[in-house]
């Protein structure tokens, strides 16, 4: 068993809903446990500016799934919840990301681990550290060293 940390987020329909869907059906996903999940934010989008904001949350998970059949599960679950890539950073119903996997360092075509961008980004590190307070990125060090590169990016915690 392998503990791997997932981002969520959305930003069309019911982007609230759509998280709260996504961690239910994360959960029951095959040889996979549901650990914990981060409370949900809102930020703004980035690189393509002209959408709505995300709402967006990690989660921990322990699973028997290699990580790329994860990801493969994660992107089915996406489809599932009408998900469409008409163009890089479009709006989306879902996105759902493998950040973490263990301690592993993986760089395949479709899979890169850690996130290669996830310690620049608000919206994945402090979920994450909410999560995992103590959390060690592999390659880079601890999480934690990055609070101060992405303490000018707006997020906001939301609600129930």
């Amino acid at each position: 068993m392998t503990i791997a940390y997932i981002a969520l987020g959305a930003n069309l329909g019911d982007p609230s809903a759509q998280l709260r869907d996504a961690l239910r059906l994360i959960a029951a996903l095959p040889h996979t446990q549901l650990l914990a999940s981060s409370a949900f934010y809102a930020s703004a989008p980035v690189g393509y500016a002209d959408q709505p904001d995300f709402v967006n949350a990690v989660c921990a998970v322990k699973t028997e799934l290699s990580a790329p059949d994860l990801l493969a599960a994660l992107l089915a679950l996406e489809l599932q919840q009408g998900r469409e890539r008409s163009f890089k950073n479009a709006p989306r119903t879902l996105d759902l990301d493998v950040v973490l996997y263990g301690d592993e360092l993986i760089n395949l075509p479709q899979l890169q681990i850690p996130h290669p961008r996830m310690h620049q980004r608000a919206f994945v590190l402090l979920p994450l550290l909410e999560i995992a307070p103590d959390i060690h990125i592999p390659g880079h060090g601890a999480a934690t060293q990055f609070i101060a590169d992405v303490i000018d990016q707006e997020l906001y915690r939301l609600e129930g």
